[in-house]
């Protein structure tokens, strides 16, 4: 295990200096979005880093690179591609508001906060790339769910840029995945994490990768994900975003509900 352990102190090192960087740059453009494209390359890199440093099965050990690693960069290209060039979130933009003159103290924080969670969400990588078995039948529906994951969340994504391209007036998105949902990409982020907990769970300690599904869980529902950006959307679409809630499903994609 102590392979296990120096491998997340690494990540937990790099991880916080890369935030560093990447604070520094949020002070210079004045926009902290760039957290968000950091994090999803700092799991990807850490999934990268721990399947080289971790000694454990090969195949297993490149499970997690290629599962961790593809995810990580997707997402995270995704994000640069979605706000390069645009105003700050508005996220962020009000967080600015809410912390006046310590906003740079208590963005430098954040940033160390994002980088202390990277090491803690590694756990799966780790978990996984420590065990010495080789792959079996769970870790083949682990990597079916993770596919299903990156196809869904990919889709949505695709589908409201589309939306955004073309919306002609309206609003709200309610194409594809989002007539079912209010948030699909959320929805299928979960499910990569329950696919890379799945992924280690047959390791020794491997149930203490099920806090990680457990948390993106809590942290959507409750916390950074769905609650944030839904008050955003409030803020910016009225009414028409009030009769969305109303009925579509807020995370599990299910059929509309009729207008109330």
């Amino acid at each position: 295990m102590n392979d296990i352990l120096q491998g997340l102190g690494v990540v937990w090192l790099v991880a916080a200096a890369f935030m560093t960087v990447l604070w520094m740059v949020q002070r210079r453009t004045g926009n902290a979005g760039v957290v968000d494209v950091g994090w999803a390359a700092g799991i990807g890199g850490a999934a990268l880093l721990l399947a080289l440093m971790v000694e454990g099965d090969p195949l297993r050990r490149a499970m997690v690179a290629g599962m961790g690693g593809v995810w990580g960069l997707r997402l995270a290209l995704h994000i640069h591609h979605r706000s390069h060039g645009k105003p700050e979130d508005g996220r962020y933009q009000q967080l600015r508001r809410e912390w006046g003159d310590q906003v740079q103290f208590r963005m430098f924080r954040f940033y160390q906060i994002q980088a202390f969670t990277v090491a803690l969400f590694a756990l799966p990588f780790a978990l996984a790339a420590h065990h010495d078995q080789p792959p079996g039948l769970l870790d083949a529906l682990a990597l079916a769910l993770w596919l299903l994951a990156v196809m869904g969340e990919s889709l949505a994504d695709a589908q409201l840029s589309a939306f955004k391209r073309t919306a002609n007036g309206e609003r709200v998105c309610r194409r594809g995945l989002w007539r079912y949902s209010r948030h699909p990409n959320y929805f299928f982020e979960w499910l990569n994490w329950c696919a890379f907990a799945l992924l280690a769970v047959q390791a020794a300690g491997g149930y203490l990768a099920l806090l990680a599904p457990a948390a993106i869980l809590y942290l959507l529902l409750k916390v950074t994900g769905i609650p944030a950006t839904e008050a955003q959307a409030v803020r910016s679409k009225g009414e028409a975003y009030r009769d969305y809630q109303r009925t579509t499903s807020a995370f599990v994609p299910w059929f509309p509900r009729k207008g109330l």
